[in-house]
C-alpha cells in the first residue's frame, strides 16, 4: 500500500501513525480509489443500513481491494436484509454466513418491536480462513460506543475484538470505510493490527481519532483470551 500517503484526504497522519494506520476525513467512495488492488486483509464496517447503494459499492470495492482468501464483514439492518443481500451480490465475492450478536440492550423500532440482535454479513473473496474459533451467535457483554445522535446502538468492543482476532493475524491491514466513532480502529490498536478507516463527517472523524488515541496499544501482540481479559470491566 505504498501509494497510500498523507495526501489521501485532508487529515494528516500523526507522528505515531503510518500510511497504513490512520483515519481519513472524506467520502469513502473517493478515498478508496487510492487503495491498491488485492492489498487488504479484512474489511470490517458498519454502514448506515438504509443506504443500500453503499452496500453495492462496498461489495464492488471488496472484490477489488481484498487479497485472495480474505473476508468482508458488514453489519446490516434486519429490516433491510433482502435488499442488502441483493445489493452485495457480485460474481467476484461469495456470501459465506450470517453472524449474530446479542447485545446487552434492546432497541425499539416501529413502536413496540424490540430488536434484540445485530446482524453481520460475512462475504469472502476466495475462501477466507478463521485463525480462531468463532461462534455464529455471540453475546456482547459491553455496551457499544454512542453514535453521533447519542443512540447506544454501537457494537461492543468485546464482540468486534473477537471478530478481528478470528479473521486476522498480526501482520494484516483492516479497512473500515464507514468508521463512525472508530470502534474498529480502536480494536485494531488493541490487537496490534494495522488499520485504514474513512469517515465523511469531520467532527465524527476527529472523535474517532481521539478515541483511538485514548485506546491502549498492546505492549506485545495480544492473544484473543488475553485481549478479552482487558475488557473485563465496564
Amino acid at each position: 500500500m505504498s501509494n497510500l500517503n498523507i495526501q489521501l484526504g485532508p487529515y494528516l497522519l500523526g507522528p505515531n501513525e503510518t500510511p497504513e494506520n490512520g483515519i481519513y476525513t472524506g467520502d469513502a467512495k473517493l478515498l478508496s480509489k487510492a487503495i491498491p488492488d488485492n492489498s487488504v486483509d479484512l474489511i470490517f464496517t458498519d454502514p448506515i443500513y438504509d443506504r443500500i447503494d453503499d452496500y453495492r459499492w462496498l461489495a464492488e470495492t471488496a472484490a477489488r481491494v481484498l487479497k485472495i482468501d480474505s473476508a468482508c464483514l458488514a453489519f446490516c439492518g434486519i429490516g433491510y436484509l433482502p435488499e442488502t443481500l441483493a445489493a452485495m451480490y457480485t460474481e467476484r465475492l461469495s456470501y459465506r454466513w450470517r453472524l449474530l450478536i446479542r447485545p446487552v440492550y434492546a432497541k425499539e423500532f416501529h413502536g413496540r418491536l424490540c430488536v434484540m440482535t445485530q446482524e453481520c454479513l460475512w462475504y469472502e473473496k476466495g475462501r477466507s480462513r478463521l485463525r480462531q474459533t468463532l461462534f455464529d451467535y455471540n453475546y456482547s457483554t459491553h455496551k457499544g460506543f454512542h453514535d453521533v445522535n447519542g443512540a447506544n446502538w454501537g457494537k461492543g468492543l468485546d464482540t468486534l475484538l473477537r471478530y478481528v482476532a478470528a479473521f486476522t493475524d498480526g501482520d494484516t491491514i483492516v479497512l473500515d470505510p464507514f468508521t463512525g466513532g472508530g470502534t474498529v480502529p480502536a480494536v485494531c490498536k488493541m490487537l496490534g493490527r494495522r488499520y485504514l478507516a474513512f469517515e465523511i463527517l469531520p467532527a465524527v472523524a476527529e472523535m474517532a481519532r481521539e478515541r483511538v488515541r485514548q485506546t491502549q496499544a498492546p505492549l506485545f501482540v495480544l492473544e484473543h483470551e488475553q485481549a478479552e481479559m482487558t475488557l473485563g470491566g465496564d
